[in-house]
């Protein structure tokens, strides 16, 4: 048996004993309620190829078809990869299956920094392999711009189940935004997303996602970063569409010194949607840095905002923040900030708000000739301000975007 089988059977065998593992967190999914393969659909065989409607939608997702002012893409549709290709010499861009295939040391990241018994949905993923995609920037090389990658649920009733693998090699730039979407609006379906991120010494990643599902949809991200010595990770999360169900919290390990974790999320809850997200740092190593921001607007539905940190070596910084604001009779923001503090000389912040919109702003605005409901939608605006999250120029455009559509469809 070579080394790839028996560490793909142990990684099996895990998976088994854990098939039935219910999550720490959120509600518990019946996994059989879905298709794991989906049923006689036609796929774009290129980019070219996707209809104006679906370029519409992956667009919206931050990710575009014309592929300007980006390094490369990946794109899948349900289970078939549809585009996978990079556009500069040192960045890697394939499917995961593709690259486990082509690099036989791959294997040894494969499940590293998210454990494959973690629940039901990590099992699941190992058991029912559909691609995902593999980006790696080689030692010392810059990407000024972004590499883009879309998941895109278009069959109802199916569980996309993919795998993530990000290397950011020694000395290495990597800008990436994913964006998650579905076309089958009126249809039920789930995702299930494991994202592994190698952030190597002296490189950084900056990583953005937007999800762009529909009411039907249920999410369960899997996320874990280890990043090394002067490593920087930046992850930012944008959800402001109308989506059923997502648990998700990610975990980042400074295992290097002077290395650097920042979360940043913006949030908004439709009616009927529970989002229940956080974000995770372990700082292990001296001199190690991190701060998870996050901004959540609950517009009659429900978010649970989380964030742990944990400093297990002095000196280290970190501090957390998370600020609500609740539209509605019906809107609930639960802010559970937790620090843990293992030794002495570790410094350590947190700080959360909940509120409403008060009248006194809104009065402010309209005698300034704004009416009721434009000076809402103002104020909300500025509440979800992406400044916090340091976006390339790139990007900020289209995020800017995305939440004028949020606006437009909630107020």
């Amino acid at each position: 048996m070579s080394q790839m089988q028996r560490i793909k059977e142990e990684l099996d065998q895990k998976a088994q004993s854990a098939y039935t593992k219910k999550a720490t967190f959120g509600d518990d999914i019946d996994l059989e309620s879905y298709h794991k393969t989906p049923g006689e659909a036609e796929y774009p065989k290129s980019l070219a190829d996707l209809t104006p409607s679906q370029a519409e939608i992956v667009l919206s997702a931050g990710v575009d078809v014309k592929e300007k002012e980006r390094w490369g893409t990946f794109l899948q549709m349900d289970h078939s990869v549809i585009h996978a290709r990079s556009k500069k010499e040192g960045l890697e861009v394939m499917s995961t299956s593709e690259a486990l295939k082509k690099y036989d040391w791959l294997w040894e990241y494969y499940w590293k920094a998210v454990a494959v018994d973690s629940d039901k949905y990590t099992a699941h993923a190992q058991l029912n392999p559909y691609h995902g995609y593999f980006i790696r920037a080689l030692p010392g090389v810059k990407a000024s711009f972004p590499i883009q990658a879309c998941l895109f649920l278009k069959s109802g009733n199916l569980i996309q189940s993919v795998h993530n693998i990000i290397i950011a090699e020694e000395g290495s730039d990597l800008q990436i935004i994913t964006g998650c979407a579905t076309e089958s609006f009126g249809s039920r379906g789930m995702h299930i997303g494991i994202s592994e991120f190698f952030v190597k010494k002296n490189a950084k990643v900056t990583f953005t996602m937007v999800h762009n599902w529909h009411e039907d949809i249920v999410v369960r991200p899997r996320t874990g970063t280890i990043v090394e010595e002067n490593g920087i990770f930046l992850s930012n999360y944008i959800c402001l569409k109308r989506v059923k169900d997502i648990q998700m919290y990610p975990k980042a390990v400074l295992a290097g010194k002077n290395s650097l974790a920042r979360y940043s999320s913006i949030l908004y809850a439709h009616p009927g949607s529970r989002l229940d997200i956080g974000s995770r740092v372990n700082l292990q190593a001296e001199n190690s840095r991190a701060e998870i921001i996050a901004r959540a607007i609950a517009h009659n539905g429900t978010i649970i905002a989380r964030g742990n940190l944990r400093g297990e070596t002095a000196p280290i910084k970190a501090h957390l923040e998370c600020r609500g604001l609740i539209l509605g009779d019906k809107g609930n923001i639960y802010a559970i900030p937790e620090l843990e503090g293992c030794c002495e000389g570790v410094d350590m912040s947190h700080e959360a708000a909940v509120g409403k919109i008060a009248k006194e702003e809104i009065e402010y605005l309209m005698a300034r000739g704004l009416s009721a409901q434009e000076a809402q939608a103002a104020i909300v605006r500025g509440f979800l301000d992406v400044s916090i999250m340091g976006l390339p120029d790139v990007l900020k455009g289209q995020i800017n975007k995305a939440i004028e559509s949020c606006e437009k469809e909630a107020l």
